[in-house]
């Protein structure tokens, strides 16, 4: 995977102007017909060697097993593609509602702002900053059922719960964040009965989701009613199982 640059020679990274709106509740993922999918996980899983990586705290009652084969999600290896291959900004205004220039050098100001703040404090601007977004589906903004788009499409376009998970971790990743302190859960939400995403960000032993649907980070043994799936960074993925 391609090596981050700090956060000042960022070229490829979008941003969104301030702005108040309404985010709602997400919708079902059905791009990636879940229930083949994850039994065609389950099946991949079983030969997967486990990652030689930091014991994480259990999420939401589950134990995980590792695999470093990212082959199976197109979608997220895409999107990363894509994203370091984002160039050719052009000028404008900060009234503009196409990214451009003058949203990165804004940007640029914003994540300045936090490079000495305290991780927590980190994750709770990044978290409220995103979630200004306006959630819209895959179909209306891109005429396709599932559509992972990077943070210069998202800060364009808006998007839907995995387009916050992954500008969330792109914005952590800018910051400095270690890859293996971050990870996006692909879930499903048992009281809405639909599919949802959220990051995770790991703090000293703690467990910190970043959910467009909630206003405030929480601890992961907060919330009783997510049953992830799959769990997704740069150096592979992670299968949940009761």
């Amino acid at each position: 995977m391609s090596t981050w640059p700090r956060f000042i020679e960022i070229r490829t990274f979008g941003v969104i102007v301030p702005r108040t709106r309404k985010t709602t509740k997400c919708s079902r993922l059905t791009g990636l017909a879940l229930a083949g999918f994850v039994v065609a996980l389950f099946a991949l899983s079983d030969g997967a060697s486990a990652a030689a990586t930091p014991v994480y705290p259990k999420l939401f009652g589950t134990k995980e097993k590792s695999s470093k084969n990212l082959k199976p999600f197109p979608k997220w290896t895409g999107v990363l593609t894509r994203f370091f291959k984002d160039t050719g900004l052009p000028e404008g205004s900060c009234e503009d509602t196409t990214f451009n220039k003058c949203h990165l050098a804004y940007w640029g100001e914003f994540i300045e702002k936090l490079t000495d703040a305290s991780p927590m404090e980190q994750l709770r601007s990044i978290n409220t900053y995103m979630n200004e977004a306006t959630y819209i589906t895959d179909p209306r903004n891109y005429s396709k059922k599932d559509y992972w788009a990077t943070p210069k499409q998202f800060f364009d376009h808006d998007g839907d719960c995995e387009d916050y998970a992954i500008a969330k971790f792109t914005s952590l990743r800018a910051l400095g964040w270690d890859n293996d302190h971050i990870r996006i859960i692909v879930l499903q939400d048992l009281n809405l009965k639909i599919a949802h995403a959220v990051l995770v960000a790991y703090v000293e032993g703690e467990a910190w989701i970043l959910d467009n649907q909630l206003k405030q980070i929480v601890t992961a043994d907060t919330i009783h009613h997510y049953r992830p799936f799959f769990f997704l960074n740069e150096n592979g993925w992670w299968i949940h199982r009761q």
